[in-house]
């Protein structure tokens, strides 16, 4: 789950970490003033999740509080890089002697949480791991215990960086906040060295794993106002595990691995997955027919492979969601069905009564679906 900006920095701030002053704004005038409060040059920034926010213009620097305003207003209800801006948060402008990136996340090749820390921070992470690598310098966490002062030292030995004792104190603070909120990534970026010699939390991001919002209700709470995609966003409210791509095969599955694989799959095939959507083990009909409906919200579907292996879940269930669906929901693209496991020829016997198109393996069902979509382009 993603929150704004705006709300990593509450968090951030909450525990001692140095944040400008500033607040949200969802009107022109409370920017002006929020400005006129603040009492000097601000920054006006669009709150929205993606990245490169700046060179999109969605970044404006105002010396008064009418400019403010005006910054403001022209962000305020218009798109940028795709999605509404419906909030600005308007805060100090602070000058830098030198930007450093500072974040923990997840390395998934090492299956280890790890720090990151960069003295060329202000670019996205991902850009200078491709052109720089050497530039960033890593240390791996324990899960299960805190980083200690002397590993933190020795750590900063190894980079030339600017107030080592206040930079150590935040790497800790980081830490906490990062394992107590179950997150998946905690980032200040910028992290600016100013010239009253302190450091000031320029931009900052906290990503939390959605498998833990069951222990963070107070983050739990946040979920919708973060979420930028109507169709995941619906998709949450009726507690399906989804995630929307760009491509045009809806995909629904039983488990994580095995709707990656069908993901996997299509893609060899030629197709590209429009989602990601796993109804889990035990699904019944309703959720079933709950998840055929929030891939049919995408205009993008244009058929739709549903792959499922039975164990706890009973592939009689899995059909007649399905069928229930199909006379429900007013369904116009072809519907690829593969069933396997437990009931597995009850299933199969529903299905055979509707004009579904039955296969036997997961790639057979790839291979179909995207001819299929072919013959309708």
């Amino acid at each position: 789950m993603k929150i704004h900006e705006y709300q990593a920095k509450e968090i951030l701030a909450r525990q001692g970490l140095p944040v400008l002053s500033g607040q949200v704004a969802d009107s022109p005038e409370k920017a002006f003033a929020i400005a006129r409060k603040i009492g000097g040059p601000v920054v006006v920034k669009a709150q929205v999740h993606v990245g490169g926010r700046g060179k999109a213009g969605g970044i404006q620097l105002a010396n008064t509080p009418e400019e403010a305003r005006e910054a403001a207003r022209r962000l305020l209800g218009k798109p940028l890089k795709g999605l509404m801006v419906q909030k600005v948060l308007v805060e100090e402008q602070c000058e830098a002697e030198q930007e450093l990136y500072l974040g923990i996340a997840v390395d998934r090749q090492r299956k280890r949480n790890v720090l990151l820390l960069s003295a060329e921070g202000g670019v996205e992470i991902e850009e200078l791991a491709v052109t720089k690598p050497e530039a960033i310098r890593k240390l791996y966490l324990d899960p299960a215990r805190f980083l200690s002062e002397p590993e933190i030292d020795s750590f900063l030995q190894q980079r030339e960086v600017p107030g080592a004792d206040s930079l150590k104190k935040i790497i800790l603070t980081l830490e906490k906040i990062y394992k107590e909120m179950d997150a998946e990534l905690a980032e200040i970026n910028p992290l600016a060295w100013i010239p009253s010699q302190a450091y000031k939390v320029l931009d900052a991001k906290i990503n939390i794993d959605d498998n833990a919002l069951f222990r963070q209700p107070q983050m739990a709470v946040l979920s919708e106002e973060s979420e930028t995609d109507e169709i995941e966003r619906e998709a949450h409210r009726r507690k399906i595990a989804y995630v929307r791509l760009d491509g045009d095969i809806g995909i629904i599955g039983n488990g994580a691995g095995l709707v990656m694989g069908t993901m996997d799959e299509v893609s060899r095939a030629g197709g590209r997955p429009a989602n990601f959507l796993d109804v889990g083990g035990g699904a019944k009909a309703e959720f079933v027919r709950n998840s055929l409906e929030v891939i049919l919200m995408d205009p993008k579907v244009k058929g739709i492979f549903i792959n499922v292996f039975g164990g706890i879940t009973r592939c009689d269930e899995v059909a007649r969601g399905i069928i229930e669906a199909s006379r429900i929901v007013n369904i116009k693209v072809p519907m690829v069905i593969r069933l396997a496991g437990t009931r597995t020829e009850e299933g199969r016997a529903l299905i055979a009564q509707t004009n579904l198109i039955p296969v036997q393996s997961m790639q057979e069902g790839a291979r179909k679906i995207v001819a299929w979509i072919g013959k309708g382009k």
